[in-house]
């Protein structure tokens, strides 16, 4: 499958005018691997290497399909492809997932298993990308917490296209005439092209987070890849063309990614320039028998660095996104310097080295030695101990998702924990004695210890732009308080809940996650910082729903952290918010937002530090560099009458630490975001607060 990291010699029976294997295509597939693990170790930041991967797959194995249709397909002739592809792609891929299983279980706690659980079982089955665009996360460069296998998203992506690949080769060698088969092939892969790109232009425009993942956005760079096969038959150009449109490629691939971040950009439109620079340097340098008529830029990239980097460019490619977070994983760092930056690529290049040798050569070479008579002991080996470690790790994911499966069952019962085992919030409050007793909701339980709203699916995604409304507390009451912003606004909803059953008023959501209600022209996610044209949409509709429902109160937060420094502050860009509520009259409850667990600029989950052994107070933090001295909207409300401030910090922090457990209870089921069970416990304390910015009861 995977021929865009090693060519395969094409079959003896297609005549042959020109090489067959392109040296210069090698040193391309070094040059790219480079650029994707120098990016990624030092900018945190994608560059254009993986879509020039992309292109020289699609262009090897558009190659190989269309000269399959010349030596005419058949069964035998598919299933040989995708044998090899297999042998090609499989063992590399088993031993660098089960060593970063083996890294996982010894270096990372036991709330980042479940990850790799699924992520091992969505590699195998080479859907990844797609897992990934149903959890709805935007790209994210290399940090401690960032899954070791999140960047084999792209090999799923490869591998559904290589299938379908074969899948449409083999429908046109059925349906087609013999002659006009190469004709209808290269017509039908130019309709998808054409209709991928248009695609990825507009999914890029409305969720570029999830457009990042989609094969559907993706494959037009492979397709061109196909199109170029097709195109290079038929190349006669002269010398100073082929060196001009080799200088522009290589110039292209190189500089866009110090211009262009892949990871906001691609695959939209930008993507276009590595992937014709890509096209540039294939074309340029097709149907050359003679190596020394080559143009300087396939010259160049012929050198021996570049050929030793193409000749294990898989192989690296699949180490060193692990290396490189097992390395921030162990020292606790969210960036690699310069020196264990060089450390990192050291070692990754050594394990791809080690691999390609003794594993994928080995493999690839067993057919051969079959043929010749020769007894292929090792190469059975290998097989049966990858085919062993596949199950075994295999199982084991499994194995552990049913284990947290029946933990999270468990925790039904959070709802009737005893208020006398496990007080929360009221040890804070009111000073209640805390039984010993183990922490509710546990470290694997927190993750699904969330609002109703996330069951009800009454939150928009990050790649949804429509506004969703919900009604909770009592329906049937005349009172209503608008629930409205991102998640920081509605991991209150429990305890809003419940006060709104218990003192009649209703509570209806107007929530979209990571977008709180702000006029910014270009909203960004919060920690990533990544683009988010789909807030300001949100934003736009929700609040002329909001003018147009008039509800009694409005309940949004109304400061954020400062992550490079102490404290909390109110942003501008809520100031034009709160200007709109007030020119129609409309009342704001004004929660001050929750302290977000920032160290050293970082974000770091409490559930994380005590899974892996921390106690309450070293996971958490000191209260001085999570809040200001207090709450920074006092300073608006003249400015502002219409807001009612609501600070309930102090059932959240004690007097001088945030602590990650109060009460028996866990806080925070991630690095700013409250647990449900937590919020139910300071019901109260939200109830009395209420009581004063009403007047209900």
């Amino acid at each position: 499958m995977l021929t865009v990291l090693t060519e395969r010699p094409l079959p003896s029976a297609v005549p042959r005018t020109a090489p067959t294997v392109r040296d210069d295509l090698s040193g391309l597939r070094g040059l790219a691997v480079a650029l994707v693990v120098l990016f990624h170790v030092w900018a945190g930041s994608a560059s254009a290497g993986l879509d020039v991967l992309l292109v020289l797959f699609g262009f090897y194995c558009g190659r190989r399909l269309l000269e399959g249709f010349t030596a005419g397909y058949s069964f035998d002739a598919l299933r040989s492809e995708f044998s090899w592809s297999a042998r090609r792609l499989l063992p590399a891929l088993v031993v660098v997932v089960a060593a970063s299983g083996v890294a996982t279980l010894l270096l990372q706690p036991r709330t980042r298993w479940e990850t790799f659980a699924d992520h091992s079982l969505s590699t195998f089955a080479f859907y990844q990308n797609w897992q990934l665009v149903n959890s709805a996360g935007a790209y994210a460069p290399a940090g401690e917490a960032v899954s070791p296998l999140q960047h084999l998203w792209a090999i799923s992506v490869l591998g559904q296209f290589f299938l379908a690949g074969l899948v449409v080769a083999g429908l046109i060698a059925v349906v087609a005439p013999r002659r006009r088969r190469r004709a209808v092939f290269v017509a039908v892969v130019a309709l998808a092209a054409v209709a991928s790109f248009v695609y990825a232009v507009a999914s890029h425009r409305t969720d570029q987070a999830t457009a990042f993942y989609d094969s559907f956005a993706r494959a037009w760079e492979p397709l061109a890849g196909v199109l170029a096969a097709a195109v290079a038959l038929r190349v006669n150009w002269p010398r100073w063309l082929r060196a001009a449109a080799g200088a522009v490629g290589l110039t292209a691939i190189v500089a866009v990614g110090f211009f262009v971040d892949g990871a906001e950009q691609y695959p939209g439109p930008l993507a276009a320039i590595p992937v014709v620079g890509t096209v540039l340097i294939v074309l340029g340098a097709a149907n050359l028998l003679d190596a020394e008529r080559l143009p300087w830029p396939s010259r160049v990239l012929q050198s021996v660095p570049l050929l030793s980097l193409g000749t294990m460019a898989y192989a690296l490619y699949l180490w060193h996104w692990p290396v490189l977070i097992f390395w921030l994983t162990h020292s606790d760092e969210d960036r690699a310097g310069l020196s264990d930056g060089i450390v990192v690529v050291v070692v990754a290049v050594a394990l791809a080295f080690l691999t390609q040798r003794l594993v994928e050569r080995s493999l690839r070479a067993a057919p051969n030695r079959a043929r010749h008579g020769h007894a292929p002991t090792m190469s059975l080996v290998w097989t049966s101990v990858l085919l062993t470690v596949a199950i075994v790790v295999a199982l084991g994911s499994a194995g552990w998702r049913q284990y947290t499966n029946t933990i999270r069952a468990n925790g039904a019962d959070l709802l009737k924990l005893s208020a006398a085992d496990y007080p929360g919030a009221r040890a804070l409050l009111d000073g209640v004695p805390v039984p010993k007793l183990p922490v509710r909701p546990s470290v694997l339980e927190a993750s699904d210890d969330l609002p109703a709203s996330i069951v009800d699916e009454c939150i928009s995604d990050f790649g949804n732009a429509a506004l969703i409304k919900c009604t909770y507390g009592d329906p049937r009451a005349s009172r209503t308080i608008a629930v409205a912003g991102g998640s920081h606004s509605e991991h209150w909803l429990p305890a809003l809940n419940r006060l709104g059953q218990r003192h009649g008023f209703k509570v209806v959501t107007y929530l979209k996650m990571g977008c709180p209600l702000n006029t910014d022209e270009v909203p960004r996610v919060s920690v990533s910082n990544n683009p988010y044209p789909g807030c300001r949409e949100w934003t736009d509709t929700t609040m002329a729903s909001l003018v147009e429902d008039r509800p009694d109160f409005v309940f949004m937060t109304t400061t954020r952290p400062r992550p490079t420094a102490p404290g909390d502050f109110v942003p501008e860009n809520y100031l034009g918010i709160w200007d709109t509520l007030a020119a129609h009259d409309i009342s704001i409850l004004g929660i001050r937002d929750t302290p977000w667990m920032y160290r050293d600029g970082m974000v770091f989950s409490p559930v994380d530090c005590l899974a892996e052994g921390g106690d309450p107070e070293g996971c958490g933090l000191p209260r001085s560099q999570a809040l200001g001295d207090y709450n920074p909207t006092l300073d608006y409300l003249d400015r502002y009458p219409n807001i009612a401030p609501l600070d309930l910090s102090d059932a959240v922090c004690g007097p001088d630490v945030c602590r990650a457990v109060e009460g028996n209870v866990l806080v925070y089921h991630d690095a700013h975001h409250l647990t449900s069970t937590y919020v139910n416990t300071l019901a109260d304390e939200m109830a009395r607060q209420l009581s004063e910015a009403t007047g209900w009861w």
